[in-house]
Parts: structure tokens; sequence; C-alpha cells
């Protein structure tokens, strides 16, 4: 799987602290923290005719991991969601919209890795493209990734950072493996999420994923799980192994770039049928349901 590229995305504009730049001119100075040592913290956003998706929750994970990282001067959601509508009119942008929204610790008096270097103030990225959810609907394969998610005594998931080495190194091996994404493990062995996106399974009508120790507290995932309580499907949040998810009769996977998109293999299993789910399709309804009903509107 392998993402192609919008022509209508070769002149967007790039807003970056407040400045609105050409893509191919936009950069950021070799000082950066997020440069320097991936010291930023990011969220993506849909846009989906006119208004963003789950908004507030996304903004207020953004400024919750960098209270985690210590920022100081970390902008307000109204300031955030000036600088999103401030971009989206520039690029002329109402739907089909993908938004990664980066905020980093800022520029560096010299190289090096004290937070004290850093006198300038917070780095705001809004970069919005022309993006559809990016994975194809006829079912993905994954493969298990040798690289491990770490757990709180290690790096706390629940920090949205920047620092994404990790999930590359996954994507390496799935790519490798001749699969669309890797599967990645916690420190236990028990399945924490995919390279990029969080992981459901469904066995005997009932829905199952992980707990959130080694896996961030996804958007996405959280509005699944209320969906399945708000219209008595039965789910179950625990942890989960690999021996589970083989023998369940659907699996799919959640995120905002992908909204949801059904697995019919893992490691070389057929999960279920070979075909995408009764559930899998019940719940992808419930929540395109819950998007045209929902959002903040941030574009006229």
């Amino acid at each position: 799987m392998l993402q192609t590229f919008d022509e209508r995305n070769k002149d967007i504009l790039v807003n970056i602290n407040g400045d609105l730049i050409h893509r191919n001119e936009a950069g950021i100075s070799p000082f950066d923290s997020v440069v320097q040592g991936g010291d930023g913290v990011w969220e993506g956003l849909r846009l989906y005719e006119g208004k963003i998706f789950k908004l507030e929750e996304h903004l207020d994970r953004l400024r919750g991991s960098a209270k985690a990282l210590a920022f100081t001067d970390i902008p307000s959601n109204e300031e955030l969601v000036n600088e999103l509508r401030k971009t989206l009119e520039a690029n002329n942008m109402h739907d089909g919209v993908h938004i990664r929204l980066t905020l980093t610790r800022g520029v560096k008096q010299t190289s090096g890795m004290d937070p004290r270097l850093n006198q300038s103030g917070n780095t705001l990225i809004v970069l919005a493209e022309f993006k559809s959810p990016v994975y194809n609907t006829d079912g993905l394969t994954l493969a298990t990734s040798s690289i491990r998610r770490f757990s709180p005594d290690t790096m706390d998931p629940k920090i949205h950072h920047c620092n994404l080495i990790q999930s590359i190194m996954a994507k390496v091996e799935a790519t490798a493996a001749g699969a669309d994404d890797a599967l990645m493990l916690d420190t236990h062995g028990f399945i924490a999420e995919t390279n990029a996106t969080h992981l459901f399974f469904v066995d005997g009508g009932e829905v199952y994923t992980s707990r959130t120790v080694a896996c961030p507290e996804g958007i996405t995932r959280q509005t699944v799980i209320d969906l399945c309580f708000a219209n008595e499907i039965k789910i179950h949040i625990k942890d989960c192994s690999l021996a589970e998810l083989y023998r369940s009769d659907e699996c799919f996977c959640t995120g905002t770039m992908g909204e949801l998109a059904g697995v019919t293999c893992v490691d070389g299993r057929t999960i279920g049928d070979g075909s995408i789910g009764e559930m899998t399709q019940r719940i992808t309804d419930l929540f395109r349901d819950l998007v045209a009903q929902t959002g903040t509107p941030v574009t006229a």
C-alpha cells in the first residue's frame, strides 16, 4: 500500500507560525527541536464538508501532550483553530482534506538536547492536503513486526510525540514482508496497534481491542468504543494475544487518515472468510453517520 500523489496538492500553502508559504519554499530551521531530536507533538485532523471531526478532542490531546513534554506558552485551542481556518481558506479547502498539525518546542540557540536552549517560543506547522482515506476497501494484510511498542515505564504512549522511528522501522519490516502495514506488540507480547492505526477484532459477534498501555489514546479508537456502547455492541478492552486475533471472525483498524479499514489477513492467516465482515460494516456505517451529523465548522 503506497499513497498516491494528488495533483491538487502541488501548489498548496503551508502555515508556519502564521506565515503561509508555498510547499516548495516552506521549511523550518535546522536548529528546530523537531529536527534536532523529534521534539514535537502532532495531530491528524480530517475535514468533512467544512467541518473537522472531533476537533476539540484532537486539540486537547495536542495541548496535553505538549504539557507532558514541559512545553511553555502552549497555544490555546482558539489560537490553533484560527490558524487552521487561515490555512484552509488560503488553500480553498472544504472537503476531503487531511491536516497534519505539528507543534514543536521551537528553535534552539545552538545544537543540543537541553530544552533550556529553546528561548524563541514554539513552532506551529499546519499542513493541509487534499487526501481521501488512504486504505483500500478490499481488506488489508498485516505482518507482525519485531519492533515492540514502548510501555509507560519507557515512554508513555499517551504523549503523542513526533519521534516515530518505531513506526517507521516496523513499516520497513511490513513492506519487506509484502504486507500493507505492521502489527506491533507490547513488551509482554500482547497486541498494541499497527504502525499507524489502532486494531479491533470481532469474535462471536463481540468486539475486542487492546488497552492503551502501549498505544496512544486514539480519537477514532475512542469513537468506535463509544459507538459500540451506544448501540449495544458488546466490546472488550483487554490484553489481546495474537492467537485470539488469528482465530477471530473479523478484524479492522482505525485512524483519522484511514478512517475504518477491514483487515483480512494477518501473518499469513486468513481472518474469518477473508472478506469484510458484517460487524465491521455495521460499525463503519455508524461511524460515517456520526461524521455526517457532527463536527466543528471551520470553513464557510
